[in-house]
């Protein structure tokens, strides 16, 4: 079994929510904990990306009070800021990509608290049935959705940082732009293996 890092992307400048969205409080913990806490014996390594150093600072006294308080990740934690500053998932995709010990990484928006474990092993077991994919993505069967496609809730493999850094230097800056270029394995968002909730983001206060 192919073993998984995974990138989880918290350099949003959280317009709509007014506050850093990680860190925010959710059901009694940050939302960055509620991630971390699912993770935890089905990643082997994990990298935060932020946007600053003060972040960095924030999310690292956040987490390891946590741990001090009540139990220690297996996996190790690497905090980093944006490679190229204000460009948006690919700039901290490719950022992650370049520092992960693994071929493969899933990643993941800090604004998804309600991640399932079940979700992570779907994904996990669709990448060693199709292990030279450059892609593992979610794909809505619903057509009543914004997007039918989730590419910042996938796995994406090392490797792709150049063609991630050529599409920024074009101000290419969609993640749809990046992964028409991939060979990619979807799977469908049927409710039953991987449920619709994996994928709802916490945008603004209304959200909560």
């Amino acid at each position: 079994m192919k073993c998984l890092s995974c990138v989880i992307l918290c350099g949003g400048m959280s317009r709509r929510m007014g506050q850093d969205k990680g860190s925010m409080i959710i059901n009694e913990k940050p939302m960055i904990i509620h991630i971390l806490d699912v993770l935890n014996y089905e990643i082997d390594d994990v990298i935060i990306v932020l946007n600053d150093e003060s972040r960095v600072r924030k999310y690292e006294k956040i987490i390891t009070h946590y741990q001090n308080e009540n139990k220690k990740y297996q996996f190790h934690i690497t905090y980093l800021t944006d490679e190229i500053k204000n460009k948006g998932p690919l700039s901290g995709i490719m950022t992650g990509l370049k520092k992960i010990k693994n071929s493969y990484a899933l990643i993941l928006p800090c604004d998804s608290p309600y991640i399932q474990k079940k979700f992570i092993q779907v994904m996990k077991e669709k990448l060693n049935k199709n292990p030279n994919v450059d892609a593992i993505i979610p794909k809505h069967l619903k057509n009543d959705v914004k997007s039918n496609i989730e590419p910042l809730h996938s796995i994406y493999n090392k490797g792709q940082e150049f063609l991630i850094n050529e599409l920024i230097e074009n101000n290419k800056l969609k993640v749809n732009d990046f992964i028409k270029h991939l060979k990619i394995e979807y799977v469908l968002i049927d409710n039953e293996n991987i449920c619709e909730i994996n994928f709802k983001n916490l945008n603004s206060k209304e959200d909560l």
